[in-house]
Order: structure tokens, then C-alpha cells, then sequence
């Protein structure tokens, strides 16, 4: 028989699983997400991406805000659920919680645990030059991302990918894997292996203070820096323009011919200059401005030789 489950995400990453929960049968009797925040110009408040479907879906959906007390643990018990299915929830379950369902609860990752594991697991694998990613479900447990694993996914990361990128890959493979884990967690093959001891790596939120371009580093690794971060928080330069250095993000690269010194522009396409190599910026974006392609924001803009970005 389908499962009775509880789906616990907020992000745009978690409603593909959500989705493929539904469609293949498993009756979803809530939906645990993250309250509504200010947001856009008016600062209304916005539901979560898994709150919006939820409501069409006809999913009753609960936004606490926390698991610690004995009130939520008994709302949480009221629904019956063979198993828990979370999904970047963005809220700690206590152990308590846990227990609730019949069969445990269970965690998309966006890592190849025990790497990366933590807040921002797709950003890290991009910034450290991981050559493959992946999504994983894993029995939760206390710990931060410990528990045992059953199923996994992987994806080559090329150069070319930016966080948005991997994001929008991981997504729906990721909800392919919990359907087929819950699927088989129902006819009771689910398999759970220990993670590993060793290569264990821990993916800490973003810190803005990050951001900034150094192009006193190899091409390469400046190139993953910037997409490691892309769109957001997006990684910045200053650039000589109007008369004075302004704050610009840079969302996608590629490494080009050429060499100088670290921040030099080498020609009127936007060829950068780093400690070895050099990068040509495909797309930027000006404060308060949208993202533009690199050829629309030269035709208003002269930045060529000598120009200098820091």
C-alpha cells in the first residue's frame, strides 16, 4: 500500500519530490514548511515555494515555528505517518520528532555524503572544484547530516556551472531518488549503509564576506569561485565606471587567453587578467540593474585597457 507521509521542505529544491511523492501515490497528510516572509518591493509576505504547491495540491500545511515543544510533537503524532520526507526544511527536527513516524524520517541531501555536508552543499562543491556532485536519502538521526544512506545520485560538475546550475540538475534527480526510496522503504527493500568515517567535509552557510573577487588566484579557481556563488549572494569586483569604482557582481566566466597582472582588463571584451591565466565575464550585474550579458553592458559602458577591477 502507498505510504501515509509527511513532506517537510520550503525551497523551489524541494518541490520536485514533493511532486513526485504525489504521483506516485504515497498520500502526503501535511505539509511542514517555513512561515511566510516580507518580500519583493512591497515587502508582502510570501509563501514558501512547497507552501504555494502544497495549497493547489489541496495539502493541509503547517508552518510552526519550532518542533521543541510538547504541542508540536503532539500535532506532528496527529497525522499517523508511516514516515517523515524532508527536503532543505530549514528548521532542526529534535530527536523527539524523529521517533514520531512508524518508520523514521528521511532526508534529500544535496551532497555525496559525508561530503559536504551542512547548509550550503551545492555552492561548496563548485567552490572547492568538485569534478561530481549528486543528491542523496539518508535515514536522519541527531547528528548535523549523519545518518545512515540508502540511495544516491551522481552528477558530473563541469566548469561552466554555476550554483544555479547544479541546483536546478540536483533538483529533479533528487526527487526521482525519494520517490524510488519511498517506494521501496513501502515494499520493505529499503537498504541503509553507515556513512562513511573518512572525507567527512562540512558545507557552512555563505558568508557575504566571501564574496569578494580575488584575482590574485589561478583562473580556474576564481572561475569556481564565481559560480560557486551565483546568483546569490553573487561574487563582486570594483569596476572604474562613471567616473568612480562601483560594486559588480560577476555571474558566469569563462577562462580565456591571455595574461597580466591580477584585475587588469586585456581587451574590450571583458578579459581579466589573474594570477595565472586570465577570465572573460559572460554576465554581470550593476547594483539595482538586472543581469545583462557582458556584450549589452559594454555598449553602454567603455571599460578597455588600462582599466584596473579590485
Amino acid at each position: 500500500m502507498p505510504l501515509r507521509l509527511i513532506f517537510m521542505g520550503t525551497p523551489d529544491f524541494a518541490v520536485p519530490t514533493l511532486l513526485e511523492l504525489v504521483a506516485q501515490g504515497h498520500e502526503i497528510a501535511a505539509v511542514y514548511t517555513r512561515a511566510a516572509k516580507p518580500a519583493g518591493r512591497g515587502m508582502k509576505l510570501q509563501q514558501s515555494p512547497v507552501e504555494q504547491e502544497a495549497h493547489r495540491l489541496g495539502i493541509p500545511v503547517l508552518t510552526p515555528s519550532t518542533l521543541k515543544t510538547l504541542d508540536a510533537l503532539d500535532e506532528f503524532r496527529t497525522h499517523d505517518a508511516d514516515a517523515a520526507v524532508v527536503v532543505a526544511y530549514g528548521m532542526i527536527l529534535p530527536q523527539a520528532i524523529l521517533d514520531a513516524p512508524k518508520l523514521g524520517c528521511f532526508n534529500l541531501h544535496a551532497s555525496l555524503l559525508p561530503r559536504w555536508r551542512g547548509a550550503a552543499p551545492i555552492n561548496r562543491a563548485i567552490m572547492a572544484d568538485d569534478a561530481e556532485s549528486g543528491v542523496m536519502v539518508m535515514k536522519m538521526d541527531v547528528g548535523l547530516d549523519t545518518g545512515d544512506v540508502a540511495m544516491a545520485e551522481r552528477l558530473a560538475v563541469t566548469d561552466m556551472m554555476t550554483a544555479s546550475d547544479l541546483h536546478d540538475a540536483l533538483a529533479p534527480l533528487g526527487g526521482d531518488l525519494m520517490a524510488r526510496a519511498m517506494g521501496a522503504l513501502e515494499r520493505g527493500t529499503l537498504q541503509l549503509t553507515p556513512q562513511a568515517s573518512e572525507g567527512v567535509t562540512y558545507a557552512a552557510k555563505i558568508d557575504k564576506a566571501e564574496a569578494h573577487i580575488d584575482w590574485n588566484k589561478p583562473a580556474r579557481a576564481v572561475l569556481r569561485h564565481i559560480h560557486g556563488l551565483s546568483p546569490f549572494p553573487g561574487a563582486w569586483c570594483e569596476m572604474p565606471l562613471e567616473g568612480a569604482n562601483q560594486r559588480v557582481k560577476i555571474l558566469r566566466c569563462e577562462v580565456a587567453s591571455g595574461s597580466g597582472q591580477p584585475g587588469a582588463v586585456l581587451d574590450d571584451r571583458l578579459t581579466v587578467a589573474c594570477a595565472q591565466g586570465a577570465l572573460r565575464i559572460v554576465e554581470l550585474q550593476r547594483a539595482g540593474k538586472q543581469p545583462m550579458k557582458t556584450e549589452e553592458f559594454l555598449r553602454g559602458t567603455q571599460l578597455k585597457p588600462p582599466a584596473w577591477l579590485t
